[in-house]
């Protein structure tokens, strides 16, 4: 019997995904959450900017691929809101270029299939004095809500997807030292909060097909198990063992 195609979601952006895997990240959670589901293909970079990203979004996503991803969710603009350091080292993007970029992005993105759907993640507020104890680098939450606020505009404009993480990671009660790890980096309880908002999107969102969690197949779902006829129990769609995610 031939497997039925499993959906392909990509999680692209900076450092915030390459450590999504790590220590409870939303990229595992993602993972868990669709096993048998969908894969969960991770594409993340520490250090990029949307600068970076931009020249590079073509190669990692061709547009002649043979297999499109079904969505992509997409983080920048916490290293773009850096402040200039004098070296010129500063991983920092000027706020209207990180706009055109991410606008750019978001057109090729769209382009890649008509069945490509797009998630935008708005940039994360810092615990500004644990960030300062541990880097030269300047991040403030005043910037931070600049390049957030300027995303969630551009995603309206035209029509994208966008979570707010600005503001949702804010309405935690003691949200600086519970959601980060180094006043920058999300925590367990951090990405918690990325995954119950990605769900809500994907729960609510008008798409055919749709890519919420519960409304898609498990792979091979015909392990039936049960002392009694009365009794069956499909074992493929267990969830015990885990968060009791929506």
């Amino acid at each position: 019997m031939a497997a039925p195609k499993r959906p392909q979601f990509v999680l692209f952006g900076s450092s915030i995904v390459q450590i999504s895997y790590s220590n409870g990240g939303w990229g595992a959670h993602l993972a868990d959450i669709y096993s048998r589901k969908a894969d969960i293909i991770l594409r993340g970079y520490n250090g990029w900017n949307s600068r970076r990203a931009l020249e590079v979004v073509h190669q990692v996503f061709p547009k002649d691929a043979a297999i499109q991803p079904d969505l992509v969710v997409v983080y920048f603009g916490g290293n773009d809101s850096m402040d200039p350091h004098p070296s010129g080292l500063s991983p920092h993007v000027p706020l209207p270029e990180y706009v055109e970029n991410m606008r750019s992005i978001a057109i090729h993105l769209t382009s890649l299939s008509d069945q490509t759907r797009i998630i935008f993640l708005s940039c994360l507020p810092v615990n500004e004095e644990q960030f300062r104890s541990k880097s030269k680098l300047v991040r403030s939450n005043e910037a931070c809500q600049r390049y957030s606020e300027a995303c969630i505009q551009l995603c309206r404009d035209m029509r994208v997807k966008v979570i707010d993480l600005y503001t949702a990671i804010q309405k935690t009660d003691n949200w600086k030292t519970s959601s980060f790890t180094d006043g920058a980096h999300l925590s367990s309880g951090g990405s918690k909060i990325v995954v119950d908002e990605i769900l809500k999107v994907l729960k609510e969102a008008e798409w055919e097909p749709s890519l919420y969690w519960k409304s898609l197949p498990s792979e091979f779902a015909e392990n039936r198990l049960s002392a009694h006829k009365e009794d069956t129990i499909n074992a493929d769609e267990w969830t015990l063992y885990r968060e009791n995610w929506h």
